[in-house]
């Protein structure tokens, strides 16, 4: 394992030169609380209550010796404090280049809770408001029937605008402009009235990258940067392919036959729905803010708001099926699922774009969860979360990464993607750039 201290001396350099750029009063504000989470991005024994470490890693190692596996980070958080952030595999399928707590992967989805917090703070700041018609803050977004003046901020962010599954994904993997896609959503027939139904978007989602830019005058990555990296303490938080390359270690994209992919910047067009990079321990600072361990930053209201269940996604349950001894009603709030979990209630999202997966779960109550990325199109991670979960409940072993099984019978191939921007069911074989949510 490694020990947080490089970032925090990254925070401390990076804290005096914000004083030399514009805006330096706020970002100033930015770096001082920054630095007084510099206690919550360190790793702390004591918290560890519940999670059995030893066992997590044994089987996290037993994980990595399936074939479809080439790099692995997952961070663990108990009682509001990070107790585990470990690296397994490669940057680089042959490369030798080890993933470390350091290694920066892609968010894909998950991307979606971003944005959210994003659009809810401009809220607390009466820039936006959520109640509003979507057409009020995004003007580049058309849904059929007039419908941007009926559906509101909330519904963009629970996906309820009345468009079929994930609208003009394909158009935007064929390289279409994103904003030219979102105003010709309108050509569309509308599937039910906005706020009546759900069902997952990319295309539409994003047009909350275009409020924040709106309501803020910055360019999205830099709102980002300034409202939520830099005061939670994320030195490696970036929204673009720039972003990512430009880490000492990155992870990069495989097949699940461990071939690596090219890189492709399609989902990077669409930061609010599938942008954001960043390492585990960023991740699990993430994590921890939105526990409310950062009040500073976002607090319990804004929590409240976007963890909020406000609609039932019965769908969830079918995807997670292999789970259904522990799993509940699901919901979606804010660019935020929600479970119930053996009578938990447990926030997350998950995440994929080719070559990449990613995953956040957390019980806001307890202040404990996990986070997990790794570079390989394969989803029997997907499990993960739930074996760390048991194990915070101290409810009986599951194998639920189905170590145990021979591929055929893994989580991976009997049930759909996991959560990803080109697809709430997804498809088995993502297309080229395809994003999952």
């Amino acid at each position: 394992m490694h020990k947080i201290g490089v970032g925090a001396f990254i925070l401390l350099m990076g804290a005096s030169l914000l004083a030399m750029r514009p805006h330096a009063a706020t970002d100033r504000s930015a770096s001082a609380i920054a630095g007084a989470h510099f206690k919550l991005a360190s790793i702390s024994t004591e918290d560890r209550r519940d999670v059995d470490y030893r066992l997590l890693d044994t089987r996290l190692r037993q994980l990595m010796t399936k074939p479809a596996m080439v790099g692995l980070a997952v961070g663990v958080v108990e009682n509001g404090r990070i107790t585990f952030l470990q690296g397994y595999g490669e940057t680089l399928a042959g490369s030798g280049e080890p993933v470390t707590p350091q290694t920066v992967f892609r968010w894909a989805s998950v991307s979606k809770g971003v944005a959210a917090t994003m659009v809810a703070k401009l809220a607390e700041q009466g820039k936006i408001r959520l109640d509003a018609p979507v057409a009020n803050y995004a003007p580049d977004l058309k849904l059929p029937a007039g419908n941007e003046y009926r559906a509101t901020v909330g519904d963009l962010l629970s996906h309820r605008l009345g468009l079929y599954r994930n609208a003009y994904d394909n158009k935007l993997e064929e390289g279409q402009d994103p904003s030219f896609l979102r105003s010709s959503l309108a050509q569309l027939n509308a599937t039910c009235a906005p706020g009546t139904c759900w069902s997952y978007q990319n295309v539409a989602f994003d047009a909350s990258s275009e409020m924040v830019s709106r309501a803020t005058g910055l360019p999205y990555e830099q709102a980002v940067k300034r409202m939520l990296f830099d005061p939670i303490g994320m030195t490696s938080g970036s929204v673009s392919f720039a972003g990512l390359e430009s880490n000492r270690s990155w992870a990069r994209p495989h097949t699940v036959g461990r071939r690596p992919l090219p890189m492709v910047d399609t989902y990077y067009k669409v930061p609010g729905a599938g942008g954001i990079n960043s390492n585990i321990k960023d991740m699990a600072l993430w994590m921890e803010a939105q526990m409310g361990e950062m009040p500073d930053v976002l607090d319990a209201r804004l929590l409240d708001t976007i963890h909020a269940p406000y609609v039932v996604t019965p769908t969830e349950r079918g995807r997670l099926r292999k789970f259904l001894e522990r799993l509940g009603t699901a919901w979606y709030g804010y660019g935020w699922r929600s479970y119930d979990y053996s009578g938990h209630r447990i926030v997350g999202h998950r995440g994929g774009i080719n070559g990449y997966r990613s995953l956040i779960l957390f019980d806001p109550e307890k202040k404990s969860g996990v986070v997990a990325l790794w570079n390989s199109n394969t989803n029997q991670p997907g499990g993960l979360e739930f074996e760390v979960m048991d194990m915070i409940y101290h409810l009986p072993f599951r194998d639920w990464l189905e170590l145990h099984k021979v591929p055929t019978e893994t989580i991976a191939a009997a049930e759909s993607d996991p959560e990803n921007g080109s697809g709430d069911a997804g498809d088995p074989k993502p297309r080229k750039g395809h994003s999952k949510g």
